[in-house]
């Protein structure tokens, strides 16, 4: 592999017009492709294999096109010490309704006083607007046309808000901070590298990869069953990787330039020894990520071969486009000491940070390696009391109208309102439907917990009924699960002699069933990835206590990145920092999500380090000898690509989404602790102590494993035989500029 990559460098800087113009083609043909697409559509969050999706499959059967019709719920507050049904109000919501329902795609519009919704002390109502299409099929007409008829009951007194997605705000994805985040990073990459081309060149190729990704989503993704949710992190994890692998490859070039090599050379030796690391790390982010497609949760399939797609191209780019800019300006990219003539001329043995913290941790091993063991379990205690839910409407800002309109309806009904249960009564069977659903009904309401059952609604073959059970308690609150337990476990007591049978679902139910999933496939989850990833780091580094260290290290880092995530978005401590308006349940997707994507990453650190010690072992050098080599030549550069990845993710927790904020926290934190924690303490001070058997393999296996020749041999042994080309100063000539061959 390492050949074919140094060949491929090389032609890429020998033909970098063409790399180049390839790469714009391929950006502006996904680009028009995305043009003519049909737009993504919102995640249903809904799941197979649970009762409230296939209650829900069984509402598009028997009430066709009502399931995903799109509703707005308009919250109504009257004055202070006044009530909505005095005769001013009352005209107000009266006019407002009547204005409401007159849209073309409105289906209905029901006021408050004839749907029975209003509260007991008469001061809190809601109307609600029923459409005729889902809501990103509705016209920006409708939507201006209720917000209008809303705007004038404001004015004329009443406190209006809107729940729903009808005018829901568009979360806002990072916002300021995202860029904040950006600026930080190229902040690193000028400082690590001291030169404003070798900063800015991985800013550039990662945005390209990031812009390709996402276009090629827009295009393809509605006829693969993509959603709006896969973006996102798409854009995220491609904008960090995409830095971090042009980071490596710039990084190794400046190497190999330093060494003495012309610069078409040491764009071939680049991509054949760094960019053999970056394909590795590649791929091992790609199974995690791919691996999502195996647990059988939709959504999270869908967002996982979303983001290994950009992974896939962020590689493809770095390899490729990279060396090819690297030929525009061969010379730019190196530090301006070494292009005025001022270095000392050979990357060398000299010291620097990473070897001494390397000799620190060696002297020390034991000290460090049980310091940083205890930190981390220290950090994952959170994580015992993990709770999974999804927040809703409560958890977004208070400047947005629907947590306005969620905390009127808490306060007006209670906060069961916000997340009724919806009972799908299926009376095919039964002798007398309507007997039936109403003894359901009744059992329903009589069970503690409800504090009010809706009257039944029949589809028109009359032999399926819909209601809603308002529970006492808020939607993620452990009573609503329990409550929701409870009905279900009664249901043989409560259709007993009706001939019929019901099923729950609703927001409500779908996401405590899918809490309740998640835990149980996140098992079977990890072991698969965990098991693909150890073989392919046993194949690349030769050896199974490395990579056994390696796997156990990733674990520590997850599980202390959860207990952090528990501890800020559950517990609350620092929650204002962030701007969290509301604490709440960790998402459920969040944790097998974040398996995904932070192993991947995780690994990345793991291949760029050790891969360094492997190559230097493999030398000759002892074990202990190669661990400072190691962190001589990577440590800087995996600090620097950490610092990078937490700048980025950092910059998502601005986002005003709950979901992204979430994810942004927990992988800011989780790079955190696995590149500063585990790679730069654990792994040199467990190393220390295995000594030369951190390297050992059977040799059985040795045979049967191929080889992919990370650490460059066969590529020594290529250039040995077959390159003549003198070498050159290791630095310029001030003033003069290298030919980019």
């Amino acid at each position: 592999m390492a050949t074919f990559l140094y060949r491929l460098g090389r032609l890429a800087f020998r033909r970098r017009w063409y790399v180049l113009l390839v790469w714009m083609a391929v950006l502006g043909g996904v680009g028009l492709a995305s043009s003519t697409a049909a737009e993504l559509p919102e995640d249903s969050g809904t799941m197979p294999g649970i009762e409230a999706s296939d209650a829900f499959e069984l509402m598009r059967q028997r009430f066709p096109g009502n399931a995903e019709q799109a509703s707005a719920r308009v919250v109504l507050v009257a004055p202070v010490g006044e009530r909505l049904a005095d005769a001013g109000n009352r005209a107000i919501v009266d006019r407002l309704v009547a204005e409401a329902s007159r849209g073309s795609q409105v289906v209905a519009a029901i006021d408050p006083f004839r749907a029975r919704a209003v509260s007991a002390d008469g001061s809190t109502g809601y109307a609600t607007v029923t459409y005729s299409v889902p809501a990103d099929g509705l016209t920006d007409a409708s939507r201006q046309q209720l917000r209008e008829a809303v705007d004038r009951a404001r004015a004329a007194g009443l406190t209006v808000e809107v729940g729903g997605p009808v005018l829901a705000s568009e979360p806002e994805v990072g916002g300021v901070s995202e860029v904040v985040g950006i600026g930080l990073a190229a902040l690193v990459l000028l400082v690590t590298f001291g030169s404003l081309m070798a900063a800015g060149l991985p800013l550039l190729t990662a945005v390209l990869g990031v812009g390709v990704s996402l276009l090629a989503i827009f295009a393809v993704g509605a006829s693969f069953g993509l959603s709006t949710a896969s973006t996102t992190l798409a854009a995220m994890l491609g904008l960090a990787v995409g830095i971090d692998y042009a980071l490596f490859v710039v990084s190794r070039y400046r190497e190999e330039r330093a060494e003495g090599h012309p610069p078409p050379e040491a764009a071939g030796l680049a991509v054949g020894t760094a960019g053999s690391a970056v394909v590795v790390a590649g791929l091992t982010v790609v199974i995690a990520l791919a691996g999502l497609a195996a647990v059988g949760i939709p959504t999270a399939a869908r967002m996982g071969l979303s983001a290994a797609g950009a992974v896939i191209v962020a590689v493809l780019i770095a390899v490729t486009l990279v060396p090819a800019l690297l030929a525009f300006c061969p010379d730019a990219v190196l530090a301006r000491r070494v292009r005025r003539g001022r270095a000392t001329g050979s990357a060398g043995p000299a010291d620097n940070l990473g070897t001494r913290w390397a000799r620190f941790v060696l002297r020390r091993p034991v000290a460090v390696l049980l310091g940083s063991v205890a930190g981390l379990v220290l950090l994952a205690v959170p994580a015992l009391d993990l709770r999974l839910g999804m927040p809703g409407d409560e958890s977004r800002s208070t400047a947005t109208t629907e947590r306005r309109a969620y905390d009127a309806l808490a306060a007006g009904f209670g906060p069961g309102v916000n997340g009724p249960l919806v009972i799908v009564v299926d009376a095919r069977n039964a002798a007398d439907p309507q007997a039936a659903a109403r003894t359901i009904g009744a059992t329903i309401a009589a069970t503690p917990g409800v504090v009010s059952v809706s009257p039944a609604q029949f589809n028109p073959a009359g032999d399926t009924a819909l209601f809603t059970a308002v529970p006492s308690s808020s939607p993620t609150s452990e009573q609503t699960a329990d409550l929701l337990g409870r009905i279900r476990a009664a249901r043989p007591g409560t259709v007993a002699g009706t001939g019929a049978t019901f099923l729950v679902t609703g927001s409500t139910a779908v996401e405590i069933d899918v809490a309740r999933k998640v835990p149980g496939a996140l098992a079977p989850y990890l072991a698969i990835v965990l098991g693909l990833a150890f073989l392919l780091l046993v194949v690349i580094f030769r050896s199974l206590l490395v990579p056994l260290k390696a796997v156990c290290g990733f674990l520590l880092s997850l599980l202390a990145a959860i207990g952090a995530v528990v501890a800020v978005f559950q517990w609350g401590w620092g929650a204002d920092l962030i701007g969290l308006e509301q604490t709440g349940p960790i998402i459920s997707l969040m944790p097998i999500t974040l398996v995904g994507i932070v192993f991947g990453l995780a690994m990345d650190y793991e291949v760029f380090l050790v891969s360094r010690m492997r190559e230097a072992h493999s030398h000759g050098e002892p074990a202990r000898q190669a661990v400072v080599t190691g962190f001589r030549h990577s440590a800087r550069v995996v600090v620097a690509a950490a610092l990078i990845m937490i700048a980025v993710f950092a910059g998502f927790v601005g986002a005003d989404l709950a979901m992204i904020k979430m994810i942004g926290f927990s992988l800011a934190a989780a790079v955190l602790f696995d590149a500063f924690v585990v790679r730069m303490a654990l792994v040199p001070a467990l190393l220390a102590l295995l000594g030369e058997r951190a390297w050992a393999l059977p040799r059985w296996l040795d045979r049967l494993l191929p080889r992919l020749d990370l650490e460059g041999g066969a590529l020594r042994r290529h250039r040995h035989t077959t390159d003549s080309t003198p070498t050159v100063d290791p630095v310029p000539v001030a003033g003069r500029q290298s030919s980019p061959g």
